[in-house]
């Protein structure tokens, strides 16, 4: 019979590793509750319209890596590419800033995108991420990013670089487009086959071609700053100025606009170099219309979403990542024998309900090989269960840092391993 494995792009993650993703997880929840943000979790399969008016139809995301099939009822559904789309279809259905306040939402979990698995990024990858809805203030972009650099600072990241730019307002962000496709049309010739067409549909994303030919035309091309309104220059400056003076390094980059239609105004990227080419491992920026888009009240928002397939590798090239591993094991129960493993057993039960992690064995294996066992789980003591002290109602406790062993009754066990 052929043997079944996981498919291209898509991973296990085993033990160890796994408690790496869970120390982040973990970090993630601490910091981001600690700026007031709340978990949602939406659902992993969503319908294709959403995807396509927030996202963007002339986006590759949508054009090209969404993983969309039509169910059994005929809908056309989606599995979630990215989490902001999904959470501002749930912050209008679920009528979450009804009374005005504002929402400040984080979230974990998988993400699907059908492209070429490459390092950091595979067909089933996972984020981090939040997302402030209600604030249109400068203030607003500047806590996000200070929380998303305190996650950072928490994990024990650093050499990363903060990318900036900021697109404007809807009609700086058209006045743009519309100078961007005047420049780009008498070159046409020179772009690359997929750029040609963004042209015509979508012209801002040919700034997100890693074509060469298309990078060195772009050089000389219009840049989003010189058409800023006044007042989304002051909105940018201010921005920059509160990162500044909280130590948030950036650099200013004119191409920057991400690959998603919905971001106006401040956007931003954060790489690592130790990531090689595909070098980002976070990216957000502010979307003050796609709830509107999406038939909502217009709000001010920002968010931003971490990769934490990419998070790890640039953490794991530090040698950063202090990540506990599997949580110690305070009791191994062996036995000596048949007749004495239905009483183990059940103590096994009562002492985890007291609170005291403790493993058995369940493979019929010898006193010998439980011993090795217990040793190999990191154990900190271990209960031999014998006829001979069971008939005293007591068992052998081993100390396996010390190696020193003692007889104690079986009513102490659990106030001698865990004073409980």
């Amino acid at each position: 019979m052929e043997k079944i494995t996981s498919l291209r792009g898509m991973r296990d993650i085993l033990p160890p590793e796994v408690y790496s993703w869970q120390f982040i997880e973990k970090t993630a929840r601490e910091v981001f509750e600690s700026f007031g943000y709340e978990e949602i979790r939406t659902p992993i399969l969503e319908e294709t319209a959403l995807f396509q008016r927030g996202i963007g139809e002339g986006t590759d995301i949508v054009n090209k890596e969404m993983y969309t099939f039509t169910d059994k009822g005929g809908r056309s559904v989606t599995m979630r590419p990215e989490g902001t789309a999904p959470i501002v279809r749930s912050y209008i259905e679920n009528n979450l800033g009804v009374d005005g306040q504002m929402v400040k939402l984080y979230y974990i979990g998988p993400m699907f995108r059908s492209e070429r698995p490459q390092k950091g990024r595979s067909r089933q990858f996972y984020q981090v991420g939040v997302e402030a809805i209600g604030s249109t203030s400068p203030y607003a972009d500047a806590e996000a990013m200070l929380a998303m650099a305190t996650f950072f600072a928490r994990l024990g990241l650093d050499d990363f670089k903060v990318k900036l730019c900021s697109l404007g307002c809807s009609g700086d962000k058209e006045k743009f487009t519309a100078a961007l496709r005047k420049y780009l049309k008498p070159e046409s010739s020179r772009l690359c086959d997929d750029c040609k067409v963004r042209v015509e549909k979508n012209v801002l994303r040919v700034l997100d071609c890693k074509v060469e030919s298309c990078k060195t035309l772009l050089v000389d091309s219009p840049k989003t700053k010189d058409f800023l309104c006044s007042s989304c220059a002051e909105n940018y400056k201010k921005v920059k100025d509160l990162l500044s003076s909280y130590g948030i390094d950036f650099r200013e980059d004119a191409g920057l606009v991400r690959g998603l239609d919905y971001y106006t105004s401040t956007v931003f990227e954060v790489t690592h170099q130790a990531l090689g080419s595909q070098d980002a491992i976070a990216a957000g920026g502010r979307y003050d219309n796609l709830i509107a888009d999406f038939g909502g009240k217009k709000n001010g928002a920002f968010g931003f979403a971490v990769g934490i397939d990419r998070l790890l590798l640039a953490l794991s090239s530090k040698g950063s990542l202090k990540a506990p591993g599997k949580n110690k094991t305070d009791l191994y129960i062996a036995t000596t024998g048949e007749d004495v493993y239905e009483e183990a057993f059940k103590n096994a039960v009562a002492l985890r309900q007291k609170g005291v992690s403790c493993e058995i064995d369940l493979q019929g294996r010898s006193l010998k090989a439980q011993m090795r066992n217990a040793n190999k789980r990191d154990a900190t003591y271990v209960a031999i269960f014998g006829s001979e002290e069971l008939k005293k109602n007591e068992v052998v406790l081993k100390d396996m840092k010390t190696s020193e062993q003692r007889n104690i009754k079986i009513s102490d066990l659990a106030k001698v391993v865990k004073n409980v």
